[in-house]
């Protein structure tokens, strides 16, 4: 695999620090596949962001489509799906104990964190190839998408056979 390093979501924010409350700067961003952290990879992170620079610290605000890649979980079938991230966060500026979003004290910040947290609640949800996936049958594995089988219409938990002899 070939991605980009993390080290691009880490942004040199210095010359906000030293400017004072009250100033802000734009950057956009158009990053290919990135390694966010060691159990997450983005296809892709796009969009905006703005850095205003408060008394507490750094204030991140945006909206970043980013590609998230996996399994489709009723099919099995690789998919990359696109989510809109709305960022408003704050990093702490100086580092204090215990806080997990700082500027550290070579005035970077970074993004990676922020983004891994935000994908995994999203993905945790469950990615899907389209709104109308059928899945896989139950019984033999095969991908309804693809093809029918038999045992789909003829296979009946055993547990819900009785309510068979309602429809009669």
């Amino acid at each position: 695999m070939s991605y980009v390093s993390n080290r691009v979501l880490k942004i040199n924010v210095g010359f906000l620090l030293a400017d004072g409350p009250g100033h802000s700067h734009e950057t956009a961003f158009d990053i290919p596949e990135v390694r966010v952290a060691d159990d997450l990879t983005l296809a892709y992170v796009r969009g905006p962001l703005r850095l205003s620079r408060t008394k507490e610290g750094i204030l991140v605000q945006g909206k970043l489509d980013v590609g998230i890649t996996g399994e489709c979980y009723r099919c099995l079938e690789p998919v990359t799906q696109n989510v809109t991230l709305q960022l408003e966060e704050l990093y702490i500026y100086p580092p204090q104990p215990g806080a997990e979003l700082v500027v550290d004290e070579t005035a970077n910040l970074d993004l990676a964190p922020l983004l891994r947290d935000e994908v995994l609640i999203i993905a945790s949800r469950g990615l899907l190839c389209r709104e109308d996936c059928k899945g896989l049958c139950p019984t033999c594995g095969t991908n309804l998408n693809e093809s029918t089988c038999d045992c789909v219409q003829t296979a009946v938990d055993p547990r819900l056979a009785q309510l068979r002899n309602l429809l009669k």
